[in-house]
């Protein structure tokens, strides 16, 4: 249930299954997460999912080899604290709120995120330091 994930391709996914637990907590985010198929597929199988597979059904964002992950995981990490906080958690915040929505719920829910978004000191430096190809120095934290 995080919002991104980086495995390493050694990396299995265990099943509970096995040792006489069906996952019920663990399978609230697996039912969200992936299409129903799959995540029955892997709450009932007790098969353990490779790296390769829970990148293909949508579980991780990415596979890098082992000696490589701590730097793969940092490399995220600092694309995203490049962007504005405020804006980053606002974002966050709408697109767990719409996800689960209906389409036209969804919409309404999108468009006034964009509103607050625009309200925030950081969208106007944002959009000049875009125009002024320069960093942006963010403010809303």
């Amino acid at each position: 249930m995080c919002d991104l994930a980086v495995a390493a391709g050694v990396a299995q996914l265990p099943p509970g299954i096995k040792s006489g637990l069906f996952c019920t907590t663990p399978g609230v985010g697996v039912a969200r997460n992936l299409s129903r198929k799959h995540a029955m597929e892997m709450l009932v199988t007790g098969d353990l999912i490779d790296a390769r597979t829970a990148e293909r059904w949508g579980l991780v964002n990415r596979v890098v080899p082992l000696e490589k992950l701590d730097e793969e995981v940092t490399a995220l990490t600092r694309k995203i604290l490049a962007h504005s906080p405020a804006v980053v958690r606002l974002g966050k915040q709408r697109f767990y709120e719409q996800v689960e929505k209906s389409l036209a719920e969804a919409y309404g829910l999108a468009s006034e995120g964009m509103a607050c978004n625009m309200m925030l000191d950081d969208a106007a430096e944002g959009i000049d330091a875009f125009l002024a190809k320069r960093p942006a120095d963010w403010k809303n934290r």
